[in-house]
């Protein structure tokens, strides 16, 4: 995870120095004290505007010398750098109060042996300026104490924690943070378990899911990849050949992203329920283990629902415990459902409809299908990113089953752009449809309710998919 942390306050301890500073300068003017508590320091006092002005401008510079860290975030960033997270350290000291704030800041940082990966200096009285600084570093959470720049970020789609002061103690819009301690368990309690569940070989689409998943580790506690049956009887691919070429093809993608594997991969559903497949399986098995471990996880459904469907049918107590995030069918009111996800084993949809699951369904033709894409727009965005995106686009140009291609959808990013974001998504709850022989849907108005996405935000998932895989240094987190 990348994250940007403010100094002032959050690192410091700014206020404190400064206050007492104001409270012993205040003795040798008229010694009048607070005459207002409810306001920011600097106007608490009956100084006039003109002289406190002044008097900040002349002693900031040697008050900084004089702060000192706040409790423990030595000890707690050092924890978050020893765990991957990458600490960007943004402070708003490049405003003209100080003769030389990097050297000045380097040195402070150093002294109390404060951790970074980099160093940024900006205006604090331009709060829009660490927002875009957050933007151009892909920071995942800004820790700061100004509520300007938490709204900014916000704003920017940055997630933002108040670091707790006096001053901003009457702001309700962001969640505030009160210690380092309380900063790590929340960004250690904050990734969202996840099992993918992936037809990986099928198409090019799968890859590009994977990938970008991985991608977002820092989010996502990946539990497992389980691997979904797919088969084409035209091309003389069997579902246990496809299981094979689906693994090997998950662990090729993982290798290139360093992502560790290992009690990770699990192979599935060797056929279909609609074929009478019933089988314990080693992608069933960790569905139902992860479950039954965690308090919350999600399913991200990509392929044929069979092993999701079998692992419900084997230990149902684990409906209270997941969440299936599934592509597959199509929009309501289409002619039928017959797309491959979907088509593949309706059995087992009937089985996940029926189980009462907690579902979201993205449906693919006039829904998702406005994800498509072409080569040459892949090509600029990335290529020569990576070897893994080189990889990515040959795959999309010809993917071994469907022949040379310049256009396609790219369906499956949609279900991992969902976790990542669901502002990118209108969804609409409704009653369970039910699943009639020609694998259409009628509707109902008294089953449990399940979601279903009605459009996409197209624009926003591109642009972070491209961001995500052709960030520089990701590879190598």
């Amino acid at each position: 995870m990348r994250i940007g942390v403010d100094i002032d306050n959050v690192l410091s301890n700014f206020n404190e120095v400064l206050l007492n500073d104001y409270l012993n300068h205040d003795k040798l003017l008229r010694n009048s004290g607070i005459v207002n508590k409810e306001v920011y320091i600097r106007n608490m006092f009956d100084w006039s505007e003109e002289y406190e002005k002044e008097y900040y401008k002349n002693n900031i510079e040697r008050l900084a010398y004089l702060f000192e860290p706040i409790k423990d975030c030595s000890k707690y960033i050092k924890m978050l750098r020893n765990e991957g997270n990458i600490i960007y350290i943004i402070s708003g000291r490049d405003n003209g109060e100080y003769s030389d704030p990097y050297n000045m800041t380097i040195n402070w940082l150093k002294k109390y042996d404060i951790e970074y990966d980099e160093l940024i200096l900006t205006n604090a009285y331009n709060h829009q300026e660490k927002a875009d600084i957050c933007l151009e570093k892909n920071i995942d959470i800004m820790i700061d104490d100004s509520t300007k720049v938490c709204d900014k970020c916000t704003n920017s789609n940055i997630k933002s924690l108040l670091f707790n002061t006096d001053y901003n103690k009457n702001e309700t819009r962001f969640e505030r943070v009160n210690s380092w301690k309380e900063i790590y368990n929340y960004i250690n309690n904050k990734k969202i378990n996840v099992i993918l569940d992936t037809d990986t070989y099928n198409e090019c689409d799968d890859q590009f899911a994977l990938s970008y998943l991985i991608k977002n580790k820092k989010l996502f506690n990946i539990e497992a990849i389980t691997i979904a049956p797919y088969s084409h009887t035209t091309r003389n691919v069997s579902v246990i050949e496809g299981q094979e070429l689906s693994y090997n093809e998950v662990i090729k993608i993982s290798k290139w992203l360093n992502f560790d594997i290992k009690d990770k991969v699990f192979k599935g559903s060797m056929d279909y329920l609609q074929n009478g497949y019933y089988e314990n399986n080693p992608a069933v098995d960790k569905i139902i283990e992860v479950a039954l471990k965690n308090k919350k996880t999600y399913i991200l459904a990509i392929g044929a629902i069979t092993n999701i469907a079998l692992a419900i049918k084997k230990e149902p107590s684990i409906i209270n415990k997941i969440e299936v995030i599934w592509l597959g069918g199509n929009e309501l009111g289409y002619v039928n459902n017959m797309e491959y996800n979907f088509r593949q084993d309706i059995k087992a949809v009937k089985v996940v409809f029926d189980s009462k699951v907690k579902l979201t369904i993205l449906p693919c033709n006039n829904v998702i299908s406005k994800l498509k894409i072409d080569i040459n727009t892949l090509k600029e965005k990335l290529g020569n990113k990576s070897e893994l995106c080189n990889y990515l686009i040959d795959r999309f140009y010809n993917d071994g089953y469907h022949g040379i291609q310049e256009e396609r959808v790219i369906w499956d990013i949609s279900v991992i752009a969902y976790m990542i974001n669901k502002d990118w998504f209108e969804v609409k709850e409704i009653s369970c449809p039910i699943i009639n022989e020609d694998s259409s849907y009628s509707l109902t108005d008294n089953s449990h309710k399940i979601k279903i996405v009605t459009d996409i935000n197209r624009e926003e998932i591109y642009k972070d998919l491209f961001r995500k895989l052709g960030g520089k240094d990701e590879i190598n987190e």
